[in-house]
Order: structure tokens, then C-alpha cells, then sequence
């Protein structure tokens, strides 16, 4: 651990996801709530600041408005106002990925067309200086769009950027380059960022950490949800931008064309409908216990990531830690550098490539454990929470000045009461 002292550790820390919850799937999400429980471990003094909204597609408001203790984190909920139809988003999203340039108006249609948190807004322009710092992520969102400009000199990004078309709009300029900081969990990020954004704010490369099991035991597995035979797995949303469509053709071409005796796992959220030839081999487990998450990483053949837009891609390094091999898209930078950089896996450019990397995989069983482990030493070297933490807090007290008089007091508890208020 880092040789902050207490006293360094004043002011409270707002972290801002969009949704929070044990059940939530996303990897920002995730990394956001260990980020505000190592804090709060340390001394800090934490509060989150989310929507009353856990699932990705809805957006409905399931959980109670208000402030109530949850699992030990004091979490504060506003309501996500989903009050248009998207149309407009969509159309400008598709000119967007076709590369035309909008207009700033049409950014800022495109951006409020979806899910808002204006009770949020309303909170920070209220009680803002009642934190040291606000720790918004991902850039994608509205909540890190718009809140973070009601007091910029105490936002600080966990960036999560992507190669994608959203990312050269004009709109994120002011929080890529006005905020207090930038938090990078790569160095292919960090190099995106500065290509795209030259003016960037200050910012540091502090990693991401992944929680390391003590066991694993694929045989339970498998027994209890019914998987035989070998198979890769594929955890996160089903949906378009994760590659999950494209995910599905590469994977029939392998096992329809090319023969292979697989099976394509997949867990998490979103719909699953096999096309045609695959519905016996392609096997949904949902959302899974930890425990159960682990032992289907160990179980696997390989694990599969399709997605070009990863920051950090933590369920590759899930993979790893469980000892099986990674087989990425190429296209993907950060997916790239991490099987590159390990070699704990291969990449693959196209379905015939795809086909042949899972085919290696299968003849070679022996490079298959070998490539696990070669990702697990990997996982461990650079990705531990400690490590990352130590970082985060450096950053925090670099970035922002420690607060003065009542606010910085430590274990203030202003509005941490178990239950819901106002």
C-alpha cells in the first residue's frame, strides 16, 4: 500500500456510475463499485451517486429513490428520465458510425434523446462543494457529460474510451480537456486520448484491478447447468456494439463449416437467438453467481472477446486468472495489446481466422494451458487492486485540493442513514 497517511484522506468522495447493484453487467460499473469499496476501506469517506435504474436495456427505475446503505456503501439514487423515443438518437447515431460530421446542436439532440439524470444535476449544483471529488465513468454517458461540467475543478473521468464514432464528437471535448482528471486503465487508451483530444486534462495511466478466487471447479459447472463437451465462452451484454452478432457467425462458420465439436457459452445480459443450425450449441446461463462465473472461465476451452470498443476488457483478464487462453479481435487495440503483450491467446481478423485460432486450440491442448498461464502471470504482475488503488489515491490528492473547516472532517455521516429520504 501507498505511504498516504490519514490525514491525507479528507473530503468526501462522490463515485458516479450510471447504475449500481450486485447483479449490474458492465464493466465500468464493476470497476467503479471495487474502486469506491477500496476507498472506503482506506478511510475515505464514499458515497455513490447513481440512478434508481440496474438494467442497461430498460432503464427502468427498480430501485427506491433516495439515500439508503447498501452491502456497507452509503448510495444515493436518482430518477433516470427516459421521457423520448430515441428516434432522433438513432438517426444521428447512424450518420455518426457512417462518419458524417454533426453539428453541435445535433450532438447535444443526439446525447439528450436518451437516458438523463436531471435530479443529479439538480443535487451537484446544490451540494457540489460538499465533496473533495466526483469520480464520474464512463465518458459515454449522460451522467459524466453533463454533471461533470456543474463543477469541473472536482470531476475527475474513469475514461473507459473506446475507438468509436461518439468519441471525436465536440461534445466530450470540454470533458476530456476541463475536468480535474483523467483516470486511464491502459496504454492504448492513453495514446486514443491523446490523438484524439490533444488538449487533454491531467491524467494518469493507473491500470484496473480484478479480484483474484481462491478456487475454481469447472466440473460443478458444468453439472449444474447442464454444459457436456468442450466449449468457449463469451461473458458481457449480448448486443451489436460487444460484437456479439458477429460473434455468433464467426462461431457457426467454426463449428458448421470448418467442424468443429464446440459448444458457445455465454452468460450475462441481453437476448440470445442463435440463427439457424445453432440453437443446440449455443448454451445461455445468464447472470451467474461469482463463484459460478468463475468455474465457467475454468471450464472453457477459451474464452472469446469479440468487442472492438474494450478500455480495459476485464473479463479477458477474468479468463486469465482462471488459467484458459484468450481468442480476441484483432481490430480491438486494447484486446490486441493485452493477448499480444501476454501471449495468453490469439487474435483473429475474420471468421476463417477465428475458426482456425479455436482450431489450434483444440489440436494443441498443451498450448492451450500454457497460453493460461503465460495470461495468468500476466494478470498478476500488473492488475492488482492494491497496485491500482494506491494509484487512484495519488491522483485524488494531486488533483484536488483538500477541503478545509467542517468538510474536512473525517466519517462525516450528513445523510447516511439506512432507508430512503430525500
Amino acid at each position: 500500500m501507498s505511504g498516504i497517511t490519514p490525514d491525507q484522506r479528507t473530503g468526501r468522495l462522490g463515485i458516479v456510475p450510471a447504475r449500481f447493484g450486485p447483479k449490474i453487467v458492465g464493466g465500468a460499473e464493476i470497476v467503479l463499485r471495487h474502486i469506491a469499496e477500496g476507498l472506503q476501506g482506506r478511510g475515505w469517506d464514499v458515497e455513490i451517486l447513481t440512478t434508481a435504474a440496474t438494467d442497461y436495456f430498460a432503464w427502468e427505475n427498480d430501485q427506491p429513490v433516495g439515500t439508503a446503505l447498501e452491502d456497507g456503501l452509503t448510495v444515493r439514487r436518482f430518477e433516470a428520465v427516459k421521457s423520448t423515443p430515441g428516434t432522433e438518437r438513432s438517426v444521428l447515431g447512424h450518420r455518426m458510425l457512417a462518419g458524417d460530421r454533426l453539428s453541435l446542436a445535433e450532438q447535444e439532440r443526439w446525447m439528450n434523446d436518451d437516458v438523463r439524470v436531471p435530479d443529479l444535476y439538480h443535487h451537484l449544483l446544490l451540494h457540489a462543494n460538499e465533496y473533495r471529488a466526483l469520480v464520474f465513468g464512463p465518458y459515454l454517458f449522460w451522467p459524466s457529460y453533463a454533471c461533470s461540467q456543474v463543477a469541473p475543478d472536482k470531476s475527475l473521468l474513469w475514461t473507459c474510451l473506446h475507438d468509436e464514432a461518439a468519441a471525436y464528437q465536440d461534445i466530450y471535448k470540454p470533458l476530456l480537456s476541463g475536468v480535474a482528471g483523467l483516470f486511464l486503465q491502459t496504454e492504448p487508451e492513453h495514446e486514443l486520448a491523446h490523438a484524439i483530444h490533444p488538449q487533454l486534462a491531467p491524467h494518469a495511466v493507473v491500470g484496473c484491478g480484478v479480484e483474484v478466487p481462491e478456487s475454481y471447479d469447472p466440473d460443478h459447472f458444468r453439472q449444474q447447468y447442464g454444459v457436456t463437451g468442450p466449449y468457449v465462452l463469451y461473458a458481457g451484454r449480448r448486443e451489436g456494439a460487444k460484437g456479439w452478432d458477429e460473434l455468433l457467425t464467426h462461431f457457426g462458420h467454426a463449428v458448421l463449416q470448418r467442424g468443429l465439436d464446440l459448444r458457445l457459452v455465454t452468460m450475462g445480459a441481453g437476448e440470445v437467438r442463435p440463427p439457424a443450425g445453432l440453437e443446440d450449441r449455443v448454451i445461455d446461463v445468464g447472470f451467474l453467481p461469482d463463484a459460478d462465473r468463475n468455474d465457467a472461465y475454468a471450464g472453457a476451452l477459451a474464452y472469446v472477446q469479440p468487442s472492438r470498443y474494450e478500455a480495459f476488457s476485464r473479463t479477458i483478464m477474468e479468463s486469465w486468472l482462471a488459467g484458459r487462453p484468450v481468442v480476441g479481435i484483432a481490430e480491438g487495440g486494447v484486446v490486441r495489446h493485452h493477448v499480444q503483450t501476454s501471449q495468453g491467446g490469439l487474435v483473429y481478423d475474420d471468421a476463417e481466422e477465428f475458426a482456425e485460432a479455436l482450431a489450434v486450440l483444440v489440436n494443441h491442448p498443451h498450448l492451450a494451458e500454457q497460453m493460461g498461464s503465460r495470461g495468468r502471470e500476466y494478470v498478476m504482475a500488473r492488475y492488482q487492486w492494491d497496485i491500482v488503488l494506491d494509484g487512484i489515491e495519488e491522483n485524488i490528492i494531486e488533483w484536488t485540493p483538500a477541503p478545509t473547516g467542517a468538510l474536512a472532517a473525517p466519517g462525516r455521516t450528513t445523510g447516511r442513514v439506512t432507508g430512503v429520504d430525500s
